[in-house]
């Protein structure tokens, strides 16, 4: 589960102004930090369906955001693949 610290932690790495709560860097970062922590929960719990399911959807929901800022801002998008490392 992501807490308040750890999300705070993560909002702030990517984020663009002060008040940055919605931007797609930021969303981005976050569906991220939940699925490396799902990941690591499915390893232990292989039969957890219900969590699976969940974890793709994030997956997905991540994708759609990362679609939207690579066709928005090529710049963002790239810097923001750098920062987190993820692959294309």
């Amino acid at each position: 589960m992501l807490t308040k610290t750890k999300k705070a932690k993560v909002i702030d790495a990517v984020k663009i102004h002060d008040t940055d709560t919605g931007s797609p860097e930021v969303q981005i970062s976050i569906l991220s930090k939940r699925i490396d922590e799902l990941a690591s929960h499915l390893k232990k719990n292989a039969k957890d369906n219900h969590s699976r399911r969940g974890l793709l959807q994030m997956v997905a929901d991540r994708k759609a955001h990362m679609k939207y800022l690579e066709k928005k801002s090529p710049k963002r998008y790239a810097s923001l693949v750098k920062k987190l490392g993820l692959k294309k």
